[in-house]
């Protein structure tokens, strides 16, 4: 099986600021794809999720459980086998998961899940 790629999906310039701060603290590059929906309708991100993912294993990290991301993702979703979708991304599942590719979808997206709510706290 392909080590997975993850594909992440945010408002505004969320994506691409989160992956480049997951490259700058692991030093892995080209694991993480950063999809925006600036400037772009739904048909237009859509179409962007799917070129990231291509034919490879993925997990698509989203911003927020609504939105236009969230169902930009969730309609292509439905049609890409070997895909998994977890909302609510935060820095921390996306530094635990450019260590993890071997995982399966499923596996990785419970993992992420479990990595992200461990990073939420009050102090």
């Amino acid at each position: 099986m392909n080590p997975l790629k993850g594909v992440v999906v945010c408002h505004g310039d969320l994506a691409p600021s989160l992956v480049r701060s997951t490259e700058e603290i692991t030093g892995v590059h080209d694991v993480l794809t950063a999809i925006s929906n600036t400037g772009c309708n739904r048909d237009q991100l859509e179409q962007r999720i799917v070129a990231a993912v291509g034919d490879q294993p993925a997990v698509l990290f989203v911003d927020m459980p609504s939105g236009s991301c969230l169902f930009a993702a969730a309609r292509r979703l439905a049609n890409l086998s070997g895909t998994k979708m977890v909302t609510g991304v935060n820095l921390a599942m996306l530094l635990d998961f450019v260590f993890h590719r071997g995982l399966t979808p499923e596996e990785a997206a419970a993992r992420a899940i479990e990595i992200g709510a461990k990073a939420i706290t009050v102090r």
